[in-house]
């Protein structure tokens, strides 16, 4: 413990005589060299600690010293990551460290990827004890001090390990001796000595040599720690550790969806006699045909049979291939239904991935993860434009009919709202609450799909919210609401309102379907629709808002939505409601028109949708106001929205 103690006075003073040497942020600056981040600030701890208690985590290795060559280095870490831990990264070997050899074999690094990259001498593995202290007492709710909790916490709830990979010398000795106060136990790829059970750690303290193509499994082995390795056969790696993965320009190698094609997905119960299990098909073009930089259209249908599965189930399903997606190594997924975006990495196609590989990771996941639900699953794969067009039409039909199952139900008939916390690997504290009169950002879930969700998965991203105390019914705020996104944010936003952007308006992820804007010099509000790729009188494209203000921040004049949710009654109400709407996409207005007339007739204003203008009138406030005064737009006679 003297050494552990040591570490962290040296760490410390680095921090006070270096204060450029780390730096603040999630992941390392690779372009800037700039490959260390430290010890984990608050931010980052609010958000990943709570991982390690809810066992969205199974634990996490911290790695010291560097493998023989990055080929094995990126090894061991895929090896990790598939089994969903995080890897704490210090100290160096041979003159290079475990992250740099990582970076030469392409791997991306940061805690985005489950990889912190403390430091690259072994004092900076003294973070990893740090932040398991952290854990015990900030989840645990042990006391700074008390050493022995600290232990049997430790012990019991973060199922950590170390991994020595080098020639363990004095100070690496006494780091690995000093976490066994932690009950963490050590692994090395050199003969050292052994330490059997003396009754500290789960099982044996020490254990060496360890083969490289072993030192996962049996890490997991000695820690006692149970993780689940999903056996999927697609060429890349697959787990949650790749679920923030982005995937930038130098990295693609062709997309779907995101504006530049359609990208549609939709899933739909059959009987048990039309589907058959395991059957994946590719209609048109596959990844191989594409060349670098290409597109192209995509529909995802996946057809769902079982006894015990109902039709209130499908949204459900359809909506976990956001992340199942994602979880592939390589892939980047944003959005859901008929606005999704998929991205493809180079590497991952260089390993030999398919659209294929796509269904087969459905099928094998709906079935692990829905088993009780559902009998057989078929995936069938469009990318020929005719075909992805009939089922996008078939779909937003689908879609229609989902929405308007919570058509006459009001914020007022229901003590529970529901959570959905799907979009949390983009946009980490981002919690989104679900009314029967404020569906999902995404447009995919609305209430009674929440409802639906959680009665298949109790601990799942669905989770029911009791409403409590009304805080402000007009601006739309309950005690009981802010208590579950304090407490789900990590502490990282307090309260928020459902009927306003103007004032604490709701989180905003990156699968929005549409973002609203305020509009000072028209006393009103715009939105724009993913689909619209122009420019906006707010002064930005959807994209750059989306860019701006959807990683899960609230902010004031700013709120994302669903398309559907633009005419339910409570939309932003504590701003004046729909009447406050100036300007709109035409694609958007003309996709909504019935229903515009339908909720502008019940305000008293049956010509609203002539009066909301689009592109076609003006794309700057100056240049649309003219025409809102002469249509007698009620927004200019409303209260101001500011002050």
């Amino acid at each position: 413990m003297a050494g552990i103690i040591s570490f962290e006075v040296i760490e410390a003073l680095r921090y006070l005589n270096e204060p450029d040497f780390y730096i603040h942020a999630e992941d390392p600056d690779i372009e800037a060299g700039k490959l260390w981040t430290g010890a984990a600030d608050d931010t980052i701890f609010r958000k990943r600690g709570v991982e390690f208690v809810d066992g969205t985590a199974p634990g996490f290795a911290a790695i010291v010293g560097s493998a023989p060559d990055p080929e094995t280095a990126k090894m061991i870490i895929e090896d990790y990551q598939q089994r969903g831990l995080y890897m704490f990264l210090a100290a160096n070997h041979n003159g290079t460290t475990l992250v740099e050899q990582l970076i030469e074999a392409g791997v991306q690094v940061g805690w985005s990827t489950r990889i912190a990259c403390f430091g690259p001498d072994i004092s900076s593995a003294v973070f990893a004890a740090g932040f398991a202290n952290r854990v015990a007492m900030a989840f645990g709710g042990v006391q700074p001090g008390d050493y022995k909790k600290i232990l049997m916490y430790n012990k019991e709830r973060v199922f950590a390990f170390v991994n020595a990979l080098g020639d363990v010398g004095t100070e690496w000795g006494v780091a690995a001796a000093g976490c066994v106060n932690w009950g963490f136990p050590t692994l090395a790829d050199t003969d050292i000595t052994q330490i059997l059970p003396t009754g500290i750690c789960t099982y044996e303290h020490v254990v060496s040599p360890i083969a490289h193509d072993e030192i996962c499994a049996k890490s997991v082995e000695v820690r006692g720690l149970k993780t689940l390795v999903s056996d999927i056969e697609i060429p890349c790696a697959f787990g949650p550790a790749y679920e923030g993965e982005r995937i930038r320009g130098a990295d693609l190698h062709c997309q779907t969806g995101g504006g530049k094609t359609q990208c549609t997905e939709l899933c739909k119960m059959a009987e048990m006699n039309e589907i058959e299990d395991a059957k994946v098909e590719v209609i048109g073009p596959d990844i191989g045909d594409l060349k670098e930089g290409d597109t192209l259209p995509l529909g995802i249908y996946a057809q769902v049979a079982g006894r015990e599965f109902q039709t209130d189930f499908e949204p459900i399903i359809e909506r976990q291939v956001h992340h199942l997606v994602n979880y592939i190594q390589g892939i980047m997924h944003i959005g859901q239904r008929d606005i999704s975006w998929i991205r493809v990495g180079k590497a991952a196609v260089e390993k030999g991935f398919t659209l294929k590989d796509i269904g087969v990771v459905l099928h094998a996941k709906f079935h692990q993860d829905f088993g009780n639900i559902l009998d057989k699953v078929q995936i069938t794969m469009y990318t020929k434009e005719k075909d992805v067009d009939a089922l996008t039409k078939r779909a937003r039909a689908e879609y229609k009919k989902r929405d308007e199952r919570v058509e006459n139900m009001t914020d007022e008939d229901v003590e529970t709202y529901y959570s959905c916390t799907l979009c949390q690997s983009f946009a980490p504290n981002h919690v989104c609450s679900v009314s029967p009169e404020r569906t999902g950002l995404c447009g995919a879930y609305n209430w009674m799909d929440c409802k639906a969700s959680f009665e298949i998965n109790p601990t799942g991203p669905n989770q029911p919210i009791e409403k409590g105390e009304c805080l402000d019914p007009v601006m739309g705020q309950w005690k009981g609401v802010n208590d579950f996104v304090y407490k789900a944010s990590r502490g990282a936003v307090t309260h928020y309102n459902f009927y306003s952007l103007v004032v604490d308006p709701m989180t905003t992820c990156g699968c929005c379907e549409c973002i609203a804007a305020m509009l000072p010099s028209c006393n009103g509000v715009m939105t724009v629709g993913r689909d619209y790729a122009g420019e906006t009188p707010c002064g930005m494209k959807f994209t750059t808002l989306a860019g701006v203000m959807g990683g899960g921040a609230s902010s004031p004049g700013f709120v994302g939505h669903s398309k559907f949710n633009i005419t339910q009654g409570k939309f932003i109400l504590g701003d004046g409601g729909l009447l406050r709407m100036v300007w709109m996409p035409k694609i958007l207005k003309e996709e909504i028109k019935e229903r515009i007339e339908k909720r502008g007739a019940e305000m008293g204003v049956p010509d609203l949708y002539n009066m909301i203008a689009d592109e076609t009138v003006g794309l700057t406030e100056e240049e649309i106001l003219p025409f809102l005064q002469e249509k007698g737009h009620p927004a200019l006679t409303m209260d101001p929205l500011i002050g």
